[in-house]
Order: C-alpha cells, then sequence, then structure tokens
C-alpha cells in the first residue's frame, strides 16, 4: 500500500503549466496595465492564471494612449479532462507562452489657441448648467 501512495504522490507532484503573456511595443518603454493592473515597462513578460479577455491600457510620453482588449485563447491541453494529464500526470513543466504587439502612434500636436477656446466653452457651458439648476423662490 504505501508504494502505491508513494507512486501517486510522485506522479501529483510532477505536472506543471507556467502560462506567460510576452508584451512588446514600438517604441520599447511603454508602460502597461492589464485588467487595471500595472505590470510594467515593454518589453514586459507577465504571468497569468486565466485565460480570457483582457483590458490593455498601455501609455508612453509623446505617443497616443493605447486602451484595447486582447484574448488569451486556451490551447487544446487545458480543456476538461486532459487539463488534469497536463498540469498534474505530465512529468515535466509545459510553458504556455503568448505574444503581442503593439505600434504606438506619435502624439498629434496641441493647438494652444483651441485648447483655450475649448476650455472657455466648456467652462461657460457649465455656469449656465449650475445657474439653470438654481432653485428659485416663489412669491407670495
Amino acid at each position: 500500500m504505501k508504494k502505491y501512495l508513494f507512486a501517486i504522490l510522485l506522479c501529483v507532484s510532477f505536472g506543471c503549466v507556467e502560462r506567460t503573456v510576452t508584451i512588446n511595443t514600438e517604441p520599447k518603454g511603454a508602460i502597461v496595465w492589464l485588467n487595471d493592473k500595472e505590470v510594467g515597462r515593454t518589453p514586459v513578460k507577465v504571468p497569468f492564471e486565466w485565460y480570457g479577455d483582457y483590458e490593455v491600457i498601455i501609455r508612453k510620453q509623446g505617443y497616443e494612449p493605447l486602451k484595447t482588449h486582447k484574448k488569451l485563447i486556451r490551447p487544446w491541453y487545458e480543456y476538461i479532462p486532459i487539463d488534469l494529464f497536463a498540469e498534474v500526470f505530465t512529468p515535466a513543466v509545459i510553458h504556455d507562452n503568448h505574444f503581442w504587439e503593439f505600434q504606438l502612434e506619435t502624439a498629434k500636436p496641441v493647438n494652444e489657441k483651441e485648447l483655450l477656446k475649448r476650455a472657455l466653452e466648456f467652462r461657460t457651458g457649465q455656469q449656465e448648467k449650475q445657474e439653470n439648476a438654481k432653485p428659485r423662490k416663489e412669491s407670495k
């Protein structure tokens, strides 16, 4: 009985799947957020635990911010019941590596006069809304 228990424990301790996604941008050095969590500067290799949709935000000074969604597709050996053998009984580490590439666009120059004009229009509109929202006193 002890031999069988030892054999089972030995098999169970072997299997493992390491999941990573490597994110690269052009230009390099952009800050990356996955699902509102900062994960580092590109190129960055991030471990993950689940497959599915990820919100990706990438920012770098002098470039337009990039906000998008990417999916991590589960490989064939991660479907039930195959996943049991891949993660538990395989006597090796399985590496599941994904690679995402993003191209950042240069930020457009800001026209200062246009920006000030829009700010003034916004301020005026907000003041008008506040004045219209004030309750009026009724006369007797």
